[in-house]
């Protein structure tokens, strides 16, 4: 602890530990002073007196040498015991806080003095504080305001500071503090002030924590999003093989949980097929080889809705070839095969051409576009096939249709083999996009 000085000459040196010290009511007080001389001395007083703010020093009690002299009036509550200065304050009160001043007195071949003042505080501990948020029954984002106001049943110069996640909180745009802190308002409320609160009462001689408390906040929806626990998900397209059953999940963050309905569009009409988050579309079942959805979410609280559209296309790859005949090749009876039964056969340049929709009408193939831009524009409607490349050994050069049905995100296509020339190195090929 710090020491402070003083005396005359350096000859009485009398030394307290603090100028300042906080008591608490109810309790001892022990008010240490130590000092010390170089002279001989014959008698020895020590007295203590007390003040308070614009008031005449009281005489509290004093000694000479052993004999000690009290105010009758403090006789019970204050004891001296010399040689030693300190002084005892048993019970301390309230009444209690104010000015100590020790004066010693060094009677030798002359009289040496010093004498030093100490300022006692006395406090009533604080008891735990408690937590109340208006309204209890929880805000609406953006719309309402909150109010979290801290009490204590007991304590004296009580200080609050309010804490959210363990750290400490300070005003801002959102944040609004009464003159003593006790109370803080929240306007707006936002999702973000979602959190763990608690409310910290100190004063000079304790410190006490509240209970952590949480408040309800109602927000959303936000990020909805679906997906799907098969097929291949490029974008809002969901790509499925025929005969595959999906399942589809719609979820998006809100408080209270979203209410969910899917729409399945057609025809410029659109018709609700279900509630909840969940979604089955069985492909064998669907009528149309690409379907358009939307799921829904609503908070009934907060009053909002959000939407997300999406796309399922229903696809079924099958490779035909009008095949040359060769002497001992086993699979040249079938018409119709998946596969790559003699793969180097199936090297070259293809195209995607026109292929009749179920009401026989074709197609009209889109204008081409190279290989490198159709990877660059990451034509997020298109089914994307990866081509495998590999240098064939020379041979001769047939003349088969391969073609490969493929479903695109607006109408059907179909691959077809146009060159089976081989090929080497990373050469760039052409496709028409129909």
């Amino acid at each position: 602890s710090f020491h402070f000085y003083a005396g005359i000459c350096s000859a009485l040196r009398l030394t307290v530990p603090s100028h300042t010290i906080h008591g608490i009511e109810g309790q001892p007080l022990h008010l240490t002073v130590d000092y010390n001389f170089n002279t001989t001395a014959s008698e020895i007083q020590i007295i203590w007196l007390f003040e308070k703010p614009q008031s005449i020093p009281k005489y509290l009690l004093g000694s000479v040498n052993q004999s000690v002299v009290p105010d009758l009036e403090y006789k019970h509550k204050f004891t001296l015991i010399p040689p030693n200065a300190s002084l005892m304050i048993n019970p301390l009160h309230v009444t209690d806080e104010g000015n100590y001043i020790v004066k010693v007195n060094v009677h030798g071949n002359g009289t040496i003095s010093a004498n030093q003042k100490i300022q006692v505080t006395v406090d009533v501990p604080v008891t735990k504080p408690a937590v109340q948020i208006e309204p209890s029954t929880g805000v609406v984002e953006y719309v309402g305001n909150m109010t979290l106001t801290c009490t204590v049943r007991k304590g004296t110069r009580v200080g609050y500071q309010w804490m959210k996640n363990g750290k400490p909180m300070h005003a801002s745009s959102s944040y609004t503090f009464s003159s003593n802190h006790d109370t803080l308002l929240i306007v707006p409320v936002m999702k973000e002030d979602i959190g763990n609160y608690s409310c910290l009462a100190t004063n000079p001689v304790s410190m006490m924590e509240s209970e952590i408390i949480a408040p309800t906040i109602f927000y959303g929806p936000y990020g909805l999003t679906v997906n799907s626990d098969k097929g291949l998900k490029v974008g809002e397209v969901f790509t499925v093989d025929i005969g595959e059953a999906i399942l589809f999940d719609c979820s998006a963050d809100s408080n209270p949980p979203n209410t969910y309905s899917w729409i399945r569009r057609a025809d410029n009409t659109t018709d609700v097929i279900k509630y909840g988050p969940h979604l089955e579309v069985v492909s064998e079942k669907v009528a149309q080889t690409t379907v358009d959805y939307m799921c829904c979410a609503y908070n009934n609280v907060t009053g909002k809705r959000d939407e997300t559209h999406f796309t399922v296309i229903i696809t079924s790859v099958v490779l035909q070839r009008k095949l040359q005949s060769r002497p001992g090749a086993d699979y040249r009876k079938a018409q119709t095969f998946s596969g790559h039964e003699n793969a180097m056969d199936d090297f070259g340049i293809y195209e995607f051409i026109a292929f009749p929709d179920p009401t026989g009408v074709p197609v009209v193939p889109s204008p081409s576009v190279s290989g490198s831009d159709f990877v660059q524009g990451q034509d997020l409607h298109s089914t994307v096939y990866e081509v495998i490349q590999h240098i064939p050994e020379q041979q001769e050069d047939h003349q088969d249709a391969v073609y490969v049905q493929a479903q695109a995100h607006d109408h059907s296509t179909i691959l077809k083999k146009i060159s089976s020339q081989p090929f080497c190195g990373n050469a760039s090929y052409g496709y028409e996009h129909a």
